[in-house]
């Protein structure tokens, strides 16, 4: 099915996609989404909140510092200030949409800290339900705006690319022949497709998660960053449930506890700030804890107790779920994938290296975080630069919606939630084993022949842009021969000055190293 479309073409139904549609009103805009707007997107799942300067005694300054702190050296501070600056303009925009963020008693904005801030920043709704109800929130509004059209069920596998611009999208349906493919062409394309955390066997992304946006900008030609650096979460909760529940990190900043199954803090030893070091290293520790078979505990029976289930009702509902009383027993948890600082490079205001293509929420690599995301900046950014899109859009010859635009807007439906393919499981089992927490030499060359085996099998699409953000990961992390923020090396575990930058690569420029890579 062929469709001739000048609207914004936006690809992702989460908070960086809905966030930059609302921004865009009044012009046309469709919005290309697998799952039903909100759902299968981990910005509904985040539970924490969002990072801003409003609170008393905290200013962008620090939360600026913090941010390039966290990032262990290769921040782009120009990016830092720029998003800290426009927090709490977008705070406020969130506010009007409905968002019912969490106020003290007399209606100020209530925050709270976490790891690695120096100021309580974090604006929250009900303790743990952030992601959720702002997702509600924007769902509710989109609905409601007529210059808006969701087409749900498709995924979106290529980018149509004329003469070096992006024109367009091609996308698949769930069903047989040409009917299920639509093709799009639209005035501009956003790129608004999540991360990668479901190329892990632990992980606490929904399953559409799993690289393919960041795979097809690298297939079109898109210059692509910081490619080596996954976040893993250290608490998520260890019941074998994939995704895998999260334990929020305000529950330690909280005063909540880790031990082993002998009742010993392990963090104490590792670093000065315990339970509330980066999350690099808490997740290095637990880690640790879980292979040498001792086991990593949350406890929050003496922080926390009784009111856990008021505080903090999503963790308390997935503990009781799995058969855990978390006011008087500890938490078992295990690191698991959670944040990409990685993937599609952008300038300040979203632009990508191909024209016609921009980019916003975690699909991106804009600088922000560095090598290590700080807690709750990731919201924070995918509401910033979805606006400075649509900002910069406003001078673009777009077209406004005709009067019949949402008339049956909202279709959703045909693309059904598959299980994991056996090569699928595989390269899950591949990532986790040997890109993972910890890494080395030999494993990554590993994982990186079993990703150039899978590639020459895959007759889809789909798994082919999968495997193109697995392989780009490979590369750059054997590529650099040090530890730093999310990526972990035991052969090299020092940093080194020499990578104190970021780095930048294409496709092909990564596909070029790969032989002097795998040679012995």
């Amino acid at each position: 099915m062929n469709k001739t479309d000048n609207s914004v073409l936006i690809i992702g139904g989460g908070l960086a996609g809905l966030f930059c549609a609302l921004k865009l009103a009044p012009k046309a805009v469709t919005v290309i989404t697998a799952a039903p707007i909100g759902r299968g997107a981990s910005s509904a799942w985040a539970q924490a909140g969002i990072a801003a300067a409003v609170g008393p005694g905290d200013t962008i300054e620090k939360h600026v510092a913090d941010t390039i702190a966290a990032g262990d050296g290769i921040v782009d501070e120009a990016v830092a200030r720029m998003m800290a600056s426009q927090a709490s303009d977008r705070i406020h925009d969130l506010l009007d949409y409905g968002v019912p963020f969490d106020r003290d008693l007399e209606g100020r904005l209530q925050v709270s800290r976490e790891a690695a801030h120096s100021e309580s920043r974090i604006v929250r709704v009900r303790g743990d339900m952030a992601g959720r109800a702002i997702m509600q929130a924007l769902v509710e509004t989109v609905k409601k705006t007529p210059s808006i059209r969701v087409l749900g069920g498709y995924v979106v596998e290529r980018l149509l690319v004329e003469d070096g611009r992006v024109v367009g999208l091609q996308a698949l349906g769930n069903g047989e022949g040409e009917e299920n493919i639509l093709t799009l062409r639209g005035s501009q394309v956003v790129i608004a497709a999540g991360g990668i955390g479901h190329l892990y066997e632990v992980t606490t992304n929904p399953a559409e998660a799993r690289g393919g946006g960041v795979g097809m900008a690298a297939r079109a030609g898109a210059r692509m960053a910081d490619l080596e650096f996954v976040q893993f979460h250290p608490t998520a909760i260890n019941v074998g449930k994939d995704p895998a529940p999260l334990a929020t990190e305000a529950l330690r900043g909280h005063g909540a506890t880790l031990l082993n199954k002998d009742g010993e803090r392990f963090m104490l030893p590792i670093h000065p700030d315990a339970e509330l070091a980066p999350r690099d290293v808490v997740a290095r520790g637990i880690f640790a804890e879980v292979q040498a078979g001792r086991g990593a505990f949350l406890d929050c029976t003496r922080a926390v107790g009784e009111t856990f289930a008021e505080e903090f009702p999503t963790v308390y509902g997935y503990c009781r779920e799995a058969g855990i009383d978390p006011v008087t027993q500890p938490i078992p948890v295990i690191p698991a994938a959670h944040y990409f600082m990685g993937g599609i490079w952008t300038d300040l205001d979203g632009r990508t290296s191909l024209p016609g293509l921009w980019a916003c929420g975690e699909v991106t690599s804009t600088g922000a975080h560095g090598a290590n995301r700080l807690a709750s900046n990731s919201l924070l950014e995918a509401v910033v630069f979805s606006a400075r899109i649509a900002d910069a859009l406003g001078g673009e010859d777009l077209w406004d919606a005709p009067a019949d635009w949402s008339e049956g807007s909202m279709e959703s439906g045909r693309q059904k939630p598959r299980p994991d393919s056996d090569q699928m499981k595989l390269l899950r089992h591949t990532m986790s084993s040997d890109l993972g927490v910890l890494r080395n030499k030999a494993g990554m060359r590993e994982a990186l022949r079993t990703i150039l085996r899978l590639e020459r099998e895959a007759d889809t699409e789909r798994f082919l842009n999968v495997l193109a953000a697995a392989k780009l990961i490979a590369v750059c992390a054997l590529n650099r021969t040090e530890s730093r923020g999310g990526h972990f090396r035991t052969d090299f575990p020092a940093e080194d000055e020499a990578w104190r930058r970021r780095t930048f690569t294409t496709l092909d420029q990564a596909e070029k190293t790969i032989p002097a890579l795998l040679e012995e």
